[in-house]
């Protein structure tokens, strides 16, 4: 008789330890209605008549509890009265696979627990041990055998055929029922799989044994139908006699399952920030959705093990498992709030000149959730509208008053812009874009301001590299398809990125190289791509607004010069044909006048020696109005030391390189005095500078400017000058 265990000797399952597949043992431990469908089966197994070995499966999907299940029922037949009790034989493949033959490992397992039962007979242990020999010889891979198990194995060359049909002949007088539990056969490859089922057809299919198979059925049967002439269910329905799919837990004791491991995982959790009204409403109005089978339960808990211990003390417990509920089920979602806090977070009557407006917030957020299916929208907008109560105001048109601001940041709570960081703390930075967060981005399309305010927000966002998010943007639509930009909205995103282009200039995203190139090129660009799915009245239109309204100065000269490019005014860099100009020769014309005018405002206004890229500017403007002009403008910047510094420092190009064993990013300046020829003369002013080089109130950046000036100079009155 096999030892039962004493029940008193059993301690239960510790649910502080929520390790994945980790299978219950005791029916005592039964949180999932499994006990008693386990129960009900060992009597069937123990009781039941059949002529011949008999198959029985249990279907059940990946993280279903189907090991908890054959582990009740082992419990129940260990239970048995002496008469009744099976010998049982358990067998996981999965344990061997990739390593030994399986069709032996099944022999030398049955072999095993066979010979430590007084029931069996010393003669029937010789048989089984002849089986195994036999097996043992036949050629590797057993499934692609010529012969399968018939095969001479001994002296008498008798035939495996032969030794089972004595096996079968032993069995039937003994009388001993044999329980074979197979376990986690989806986890083996197809060709392992085909193996054991040939084994389980063609082999040891002796009068009064029952094979208790546990799978995923769709698995089994997509492996088989790949390796079998025969459809893989209807080879599966040749060797289950009986199959049974595997109970589904209800909610009830999903919930309670869910319960039991959250409190062992946030057992020091600050009982004052454990709401537990607010809990009941987060959970079933929320997270409950996403809870459907053991899986998930295992899923949720395994990942708050991790991440809720490193922020413990900084975050709000009912706050933090939804948010980490989002990673696990909804990551994408997870994704946007931490890339958007400020669509999340805070009030909506805060102000600042990035802070979203409410229609702003609206759209963004009526965008990013409409791509989900509809079963999911109302459960999200529930869960997200209990962590943010900014996101009342989108979809029931009622506000937080302003001082729950303070109560907030009080409670730890996610939506309070200063404690948002701490939820994050164990995000390996992603800086791609995913297709939702474009569309996200591109939901503010249709209004130039807001649009033009998210560009900003992401100039400001650092990534892993040291750039910025606006470059990664930029980068990711050259690719982006042209129908997810709808072509109503092509003049509002020209609009914006005119009137707000010289804010996605950052030193951060200053070319790297001869090889890299910057955002304004980036931009200039998608300009190009956007306005040629206009025609070519409209592009006017279009840019003739946009030019002249915009703020951008640096992006509207270097947009007006790109177009008198491709017309060849300043060499024949490539050969453009007229028809793909996007200006005709009278329209480019009008712009170019309209730039120089926002030229010489800027330069009247003081504004133009603070724009980015000057030299361009410079350059242009000359083309534009002569050389004369510029001269004058420059002269008259310079009269006083200040002005002078300015003008050095803005008009040379930051050169950011790497320099050492480890790569210690510099910031340093280029300078070609070619470029200075056209306005002043550097041996007038190379004295000034000197004298301004020792004075110690000047910054960091003005000193190297000033440095690589002298240096640049001395070089080349040596003849030694930049090439």
């Amino acid at each position: 008789m096999a030892q039962t265990k004493n029940d008193s000797e059993i301690l239960p399952e510790d649910f502080s330890d929520p390790s994945a597949d980790n299978a219950l043992i005791e029916p005592k431990q039964d949180r999932l209605g499994y006990a008693p469908f386990a129960q009900h089966l060992a009597d069937s197994i123990c009781q039941m008549n059949f002529p011949e070995g008999f198959v029985i499966a249990i279907y059940g999907s990946s993280g279903f509890g189907k090991s908890t299940l054959l582990n009740f029922l082992t419990y129940y037949l260990e239970q048995k009265p002496e008469s009744e009790q099976p010998i049982i034989v358990p067998f996981n493949p999965w344990l061997f696979s990739g390593g030994e033959d399986i069709t032996r490992r099944f022999i030398g397992q049955l072999q095993s627990v066979l010979s430590q039962f007084k029931t069996v007979s010393k003669g029937f242990l010789g048989r089984i041990t002849n089986l195994a020999k036999a097996v043992s010889e036949i050629p590797i891979p057993y499934a692609q055998a010529s012969k399968a198990i018939v095969k001479l194995f001994d002296d008498k060359e008798k035939e495996t055929s032969d030794l089972k049909e004595e096996v079968e002949d032993t069995l039937e007088k003994q009388h001993p029922r044999i329980v074979v539990t197979i376990d986690d056969i989806d986890r083996l490859s197809a060709e392992e799989i085909s193996q054991l089922f040939y084994l389980i057809k063609s082999i040891p299919n002796f009068t009064n044994v029952v094979y208790l198979l546990v799978f995923d059925q769709e698995v089994v049967i997509k492996t088989l139908t790949d390796k079998q002439p025969l459809p893989g269910d209807t080879y599966l329905n040749q060797i289950v006699q009986a199959s049974f799919e595997l109970p589904l837990p209800d909610k009830t004791s999903l919930r309670k399952l869910l319960f039991e491991k959250l409190n062992g995982i946030l057992t020091d959790a600050p009982k004052p920030l454990l709401n537990q009204n607010r809990w009941g409403n987060v959970y079933l109005q929320g997270i409950d959705h996403f809870i459907t089978n053991p899986r998930d339960i295992t899923r949720l808990t395994n990942l708050l093990t991790v991440t809720y211990p490193a922020v413990k003390s900084e975050v709000n417990p009912v706050d933090f498992i939804a948010l980490e509920s989002l990673r696990a089920f909804r990551p994408t979602i997870y994704d946007i709030i931490r890339k958007n806090p400020k669509f999340f977070a805070g009030n909506v009557e805060a102000e600042g000149s990035l802070i979203p407006t409410l229609d702003e917030i609206k759209d963004f957020h009526y965008s990013w959730l409409a791509p989900f299916e509809d079963e999911d929208k109302e459960p999200i907008k529930r869960l997200l509208l209990h962590l943010f109560p900014k996101l009342e105001g989108v979809w029931y048109n009622t506000y937080p008053p302003a001082q729950d601001e303070s109560i907030w940041g009080k409670q730890l709570r996610i939506c309070s812009l200063d404690i948002f960081p701490n939820y994050f703390r164990l995000v390996l930075t992603q800086d791609e874009f995913s297709d939702a967060e474009i569309k996200t981005i591109f939901a503010l399309a249709k209004d130039a301001k807001a649009f033009g305010k998210n560009l900003v927000e992401l100039a400001h966002q650092k990534r892993s590299d040291g750039t910025t998010q606006i470059r990664a943007f930029l980068e990711r639509l050259e690719d982006y398809p042209e129908q997810e930009i709808p072509t109503d909205c092509i003049p509002s995103i020209v609009k914006a990125l005119f009137d707000v282009g010289d804010q996605l200039l950052p030193p951060e995203d200053e070319p790297h190289g001869m090889f890299d190139f910057g955002n304004d090129i980036r931009i200039e660009r998608l300009l190009s791509q956007l306005l040629h799915r206009i025609d070519e009245q409209a592009r006017f239109e279009t840019l003739k607004e946009a030019i002249s309204n915009g703020n951008a100065l640096s992006i509207i000269v270097r947009e007006v010069a790109a177009l008198g490019q491709e017309q060849g005014k300043y060499g024949p860099e490539e050969f453009i044909p007229a028809e793909e100009w996007l200006q005709s020769v009278e329209h480019l014309k009008e712009l170019e006048g309209i730039a120089l005018k926002r030229l010489r405002d800027a330069a009247q206004q003081n504004s133009l020696l603070q724009s980015p890229k000057l030299s361009e500017n410079l350059h242009y403007w000359q083309s534009w109005a002569g050389q004369e002009e510029v001269k004058q403008w420059v002269e008259k910047i310079i009269e006083d030391d200040e002005g002078l510094v300015n003008f050095l420092e803005n008009l040379l190009p930051k050169d950011f390189s790497e320099e050492g064993s480890n790569e210690t990013p510099r910031t340093g300046y280029k300078l070609d005095l070619n470029w200075l020829e056209p306005y002043l003369e550097p041996s007038a002013i190379v004295e000034r500078m000197r004298s301004l080089g020792e004075t110690s109130e000047l910054t960091e950046d003005r000193k190297n400017a000033i440095a690589q000036f002298i240096q640049e100079y001395e070089m080349h009155q040596q003849g030694q000058g930049s090439d």
